[in-house]
This record gives structure tokens, C-alpha cells and sequence, in this order.
């Protein structure tokens, strides 16, 4: 697996990472069993960029990955995220943020986090103070570099003035293109790192879902808009085209979608999320995918005319976009 470097932070990280969420919640049963042998299965192939949430199985998740992470500490590059209250309502209180770290320092087994993100930015706190607060941690010593996700443009701009952000961590992939126009250019600019969630589309990408039906009880993706029944054979038809088209490169739909996000840049790492050794080991050989500029350009075509929202509340992109299971202050 080789390296990339998120932005101008100076963080060095596997060029795909580990997204740990599915591990504990969201995506179906749970399997411990299953995702501390797939932790070592990454530990094995190089992917040692892994990403969790304090609020990820309340706090689940982190434990979970510490009982691996303190076998591994030195191997691993840890990221987490805070910013929601024991009721899983946004809060980005200094306070919080305190609160939050020696939480997570706790349950991950470790004297520090490498990257640590503000997980959703709330509108009731200036993001000044939410940053300065974060920056106090980064002088502790207990965190190495910042992190927001889902930031505006704007947050962006005002955020990097108080501390240097190394990493931007969003949605992106080819049926989730929104921090393209605006987004994007200024974290470039401000040498901010991009870290995509989400880049199989949810799942989609992989071929596994044959249709509604097929996504279980308890799965959160069967409130989700594109996955409605009249939305998910529209955008399952497009997700084929995708296939087809993986089918003539010689890799599945899943490794070109991750090579795509890939190849929009050196300082984006995407974190596919899975729970399962076999699935893992399927995106990391997307690595081995290269695309010529053509290809590039051409997968980035296949899904136009995707339907459906990304959340079942509208949103202005950028700003404290509603997380199913989670909610906003006020």
C-alpha cells in the first residue's frame, strides 16, 4: 500500500483508509468477532489509516478498535471525531470538546489521536471557539492535527485561520459530487487534505445490492432518499453502468469506484467502511487500479441523473448537513 500526504499538514497516511463505523452500528448485525480479525487483516495489507466516531456505537466503536489499536500503535495512523452530546445532539462547545478527547483517548488505549475532526459543525457555536478549543489539545499534546467534517467553504476559511485544518472529511464519490464546485477549491487552496466517506456509494458500488429488499432490517440506508423504491432501480441501473465498465478495466465496480476518487488527486484519501476481512481486502487492491485521464473522465460520466437526496432533510450543503440518528440543537 503506498502513501499519500493529506494536504500541506505534513500527515502521512495509507492511500486508502479504514472506515470503522460498520463495525458497530448502521449497516446491519454486528460481528466482533469478525471486525477485530478484519483490524488485523489491515494491519496485514497496509491499510493503517483508520477512521472512528465517539458517537459510533456511543463510544463502541473507539473500544473496539483500542483493543487492536494498543497492539499497533505504532503502525497505525488514528482519526476520531467528536461533537455531539450524550443525547446525540450537535454540540461543538469547548466544553464538549474537553469532555470529548479524554473520552476517546480512553476507550482507543492511547496517549493521542493523530487526526481529530469536529464531526458535524454545530450552528450554535462560533467555530472559532470550537477550533481554538481543539487547538488547545493539539498543544496538550494529545492530538496531532484537525480536522472538520463536512464543513462550508466558508467554516473552512475561518477554521484554518484559527489552527491549520489537515483534513476536510466528506462525502464524495461518483453519485456524491456536491464539495466539487465549492468546497473543494478551497481546501486546496488553504492546502487542506480531502478524506471521502462513503466512496462505494453506500454500498451500492459493490454489487451486492440487487434491490431494496436486499439492504436488512435496522440498516439506516433504507431511510435513505436514493434508496426509496422509486429512486433505487433508477440509480442501481446507473451503478451498472459502472460495473460494465470495471468489467473492461479487469478490476469490480467497487475498485474502480474507489480508483476514481483516487485519481482526483494525491491528497485524497478515501475510507471505504466495511466489517468483513473479504470486503477489505477487495478495496485495497484498488490501489493497484490506474485510470489514464480518458477513464477518468468517462467513469465520471456514467452516474449522471442520479435521483434522490443524500439525507431525508433537506440541507444547504456544507453546514451541519442532519445525520440519521443524530440531531441539531434548536
Amino acid at each position: 500500500m503506498q502513501a499519500r500526504r493529506l494536504g500541506r499538514s505534513g500527515l502521512t497516511t495509507s492511500a486508502i483508509g479504514l472506515g470503522c463505523m460498520p463495525m458497530s452500528e448502521v449497516y446491519g448485525a454486528v460481528d466482533v468477532g469478525e471486525a477485530v480479525a478484519t483490524l488485523e487483516r489491515a494491519i496485514e495489507l497496509g491499510v493503517t489509516f483508520w477512521d472512528t466516531a465517539e458517537v459510533y456505537g456511543s463510544g463502541g466503536n473507539e473500544a473496539l478498535i483500542g483493543s487492536v489499536l494498543e497492539r499497533h500503535r505504532d503502525a497505525v495512523t488514528i482519526a476520531t471525531k467528536f461533537g455531539f452530546d450524550s443525547n446525540r445532539e450537535l454540540d461543538g462547545s469547548p466544553e464538549n470538546a474537553r469532555r470529548a478527547i479524554d473520552g476517546s483517548l480512553s476507550r482507543l488505549r492511547t496517549d493521542h489521536v493523530d487526526l481529530w475532526y469536529l464531526h458535524r459543525v454545530d450552528p450554535k457555536v462560533p467555530i472559532e471557539e470550537t477550533v481554538g478549543a481543539m487547538a488547545a489539545e493539539v498543544d496538550s499534546g494529545k492530538v496531532r492535527h484537525l480536522g472538520l467534517s463536512e464543513a462550508s467553504a466558508a467554516t473552512l476559511r475561518r477554521a484554518h485561520a484559527v489552527h491549520p485544518i489537515a483534513a476536510l472529511q466528506s462525502e464524495w464519490s461518483l453519485w456524491t459530487r456536491d464539495l466539487e464546485p465549492d468546497v473543494l477549491p478551497v481546501a486546496r487552496e488553504l492546502g487542506i487534505g480531502i478524506v471521502p466517506y462513503s466512496p462505494l456509494g453506500r454500498g451500492l458500488f459493490t454489487g451486492r445490492l440487487d434491490s431494496v429488499d436486499a439492504i436488512g432490517e435496522g440498516d439506516l440506508r433504507r431511510a435513505g432518499p436514493r434508496f426509496s423504491p422509486d429512486n433505487f432501480e433508477q440509480n442501481r441501473a446507473l451503478a451498472m453502468r459502472v460495473s460494465d465498465y470495471a468489467a473492461d478495466v479487469g478490476c469490480t465496480a467497487g475498485q474502480l469506484a474507489i480508483a476514481w476518487v483516487l485519481a482526483q488527486g494525491p491528497d485524497v484519501v478515501p475510507i471505504p467502511g466495511t466489517k468483513r476481512r473479504s470486503y477489505l481486502e477487495e478495496n485495497a487492491a484498488a490501489s493497484e487500479v490506474a485510470l489514464t485521464p480518458k477513464q477518468v473522465e468517462e467513469v465520471g460520466e456514467l452516474m449522471s441523473g442520479v435521483v434522490g437526496a443524500r439525507y431525508s432533510k433537506p440541507h444547504t450543503y456544507g453546514d451541519s448537513p442532519p445525520l440519521d440518528g443524530y440531531r441539531s440543537r434548536g
